[in-house]
């Protein structure tokens, strides 16, 4: 993980990331460092295995902590050992990302006709960040998640949707000295909405953020910007991902 400035973390919430707040409708993003390289990565898929799409944003390449460490990564590894067997075929997420970015970045990636075991969709936070409405996630989330569902094959059992953390709660929102309780509402309503149109599809909707509120703010469970999660809160999200899929498989 990067570790810079406080000058240069200043500098780059202007550009894409995950915390504090947009004032008088700046497109802020709360990164305090460059942005990971977009991915768009297909995996080694052995023979017969079962193939896994992460969909998502910072949380999902996992920001600030290595490939193997990311919670796709860990999940994958937590359904192998459970005697799975499955291969992480691709991710498509970039640090920053909010719902219209990710659409873009799935057009972009050609994969209109592929289908997958498993889906897994985590996005929204930089909508919230950026000061966006709830309505107008409303409509972009839906027609995520239904494409989620077709790259399942249909198949909703196999589509999973993570709730959005509280970053509110980390470190660097207390250095920021951002307004917590306003953060997690706001959360909370996008959750909210994200639950409900999840639930009328049929699909799992994984709540992670109860919990994040109250260990996120842990250093041994950020990464060093004090924002990003670290390994070993992608561990516990891949532990409850493992429970949810294992008897789908």
């Amino acid at each position: 993980m990067k570790t810079l400035s406080l000058f240069s973390t200043l500098i780059s919430l202007l550009s894409i990331g995950l915390s504090a707040c947009a004032t008088n409708g700046t497109n802020l993003s709360p990164t305090p460092y460059s942005s990971q390289t977009p991915k768009n990565k297909d995996m080694t898929n052995p023979t017969e295995a079962l193939t896994y799409l992460a969909l998502g944003d910072s949380y999902t390449i996992g920001e600030g902590v290595s490939d193997n460490e990311t919670y796709p990564a860990q999940l994958t590894k937590s359904l192998t050992a459970k005697g799975v067997n499955i291969t992480l075929s691709k991710i498509i997420a970039t640090t920053g990302w909010t719902t219209d970015e990710l659409q873009q970045g799935i057009d972009s990636a050609h994969i209109e006709g592929n289908t997958y075991s498993i889906v897994s969709l985590l996005i929204g936070v930089n909508n919230q960040y950026r000061g966006r409405s709830v309505e107008n996630y409303k409509l972009e989330f839906e027609a995520l998640l239904d494409q989620a569902i077709h790259f399942a094959d249909g198949n909703t059992n196999r589509v999973v949707v993570i709730s959005i953390p509280d970053w509110g709660v980390t470190q660097f929102a207390e250095q920021q000295q951002v307004d917590k309780e306003k953060i997690a509402a706001e959360i909370d309503s996008y959750n909210q909405a994200q639950r409900q149109i999840t639930e009328e599809r049929g699909v799992t909707f994984v709540d992670i953020t109860t919990e994040y509120r109250q260990i996120g703010h842990l250093e041994e469970n950020l990464t060093s910007d004090g924002l990003h999660p670290s390994g070993n809160i992608y561990r516990s999200w891949s532990q409850q991902l493992a429970e949810t899929l294992i008897e789908r498989l």
